[in-house]
């Protein structure tokens, strides 16, 4: 709109009010009787008549708009705890998965674990024949080669991750997904945990306590999936957190200024 080409020269006087818009309003007026015939043109009658005209203009449009703010921001708050709601259920279902999975696995005889061994070699003795017997002993040389030099590697686990001590990673080509579980007795909630995702480094681990994750990712997290992890925390997206940033700057560099009555959107 027209209007909003003079807002930068609006909003510079209005930070030079120390009384903010009370101020800012007595200086329009005092142009207007000092400067123009606002007044004694048409008559005060007038003159009033045209600036209530005006102040409902915009005190319309402006209690639209916040409306419309407030009606869409209950609905991301909505759709944001029913999400958190699932989550939630989500992360308790895991729980007990792990703690049920956990003692199934301390549970495990001597004598188990040794027929479950001995099964485990024989089906690798079986198969290894197979890939074997339809290659040259030229094309055995460098398998073996390569198996040695591959001998000591991780091996990538069926979700083309990796299963490490404290944690599982697997990745697809749209996502990578860790899963941590946490040998604690009780169900975790989101306020229990300690999440940090930035652009190139992620620590994740229990409030109160070491991380189990924290160091740099090999490459740096893509703005849109970092924007979108802020906004369902609640915090500000990398846009909103570079504007606070030279907000703040802004603020420092002129103390003289009083920002208690400013309004920035």
């Amino acid at each position: 709109m027209a209007e909003e080409k003079f807002d930068p020269i609006l909003f510079s006087m209005a930070q030079q009010m120390p009384g903010g818009v009370p101020d800012l309003l007595d200086v329009l007026f005092g142009f207007l009787a000092r400067k123009t015939d606002f007044y004694s043109g048409a008559g005060v009658d007038e003159a009033r008549s045209l600036l209530l005209k005006y102040f409902e203009k915009h005190g319309k449009e402006a209690i639209e708009k916040a409306a419309e703010i407030k009606r869409l921001k209950e609905e991301q708050e909505r759709k944001l705890a029913a999400k958190r709601a699932a989550q939630k259920a989500k992360e308790e279902e895991e729980f007990k998965a792990q703690a049920s999975g956990g003692s199934k696995i301390e549970e495990i005889s001597d004598a188990e674990a040794a027929e479950f061994e001995k099964k485990h070699g024989e089906k690798h003795v079986v198969s290894e024949p197979e890939k074997t017997e339809t290659k040259n002993t030229d094309e055995d040389k460098p398998t073996e080669d390569e198996d040695e030099e591959d001998k000591n590697k991780l091996r990538p686990n069926s979700g083309n991750g990796a299963d490490l001590e404290h944690y599982q990673w697997t990745q697809t080509l749209q996502e990578i997904e860790v899963r941590i579980p946490f040998k604690v007795g009780f169900p975790l909630k989101s306020r229990d945990v300690d999440v940090s995702v930035e652009k190139s480094h992620l620590r994740v681990g229990l409030k109160g306590h070491s991380p189990i994750i924290d160091g740099p990712l090999f490459n740096e997290v893509e703005k849109m999936m970092y924007d979108q992890r802020q906004k369902e925390l609640g915090l500000p997206t990398s846009e909103e957190k570079k504007k606070q940033d030279i907000l703040k700057k802004f603020m420092e560099q002129h103390p003289e200024m009083d920002f208690s009555q400013a309004k920035f959107s």
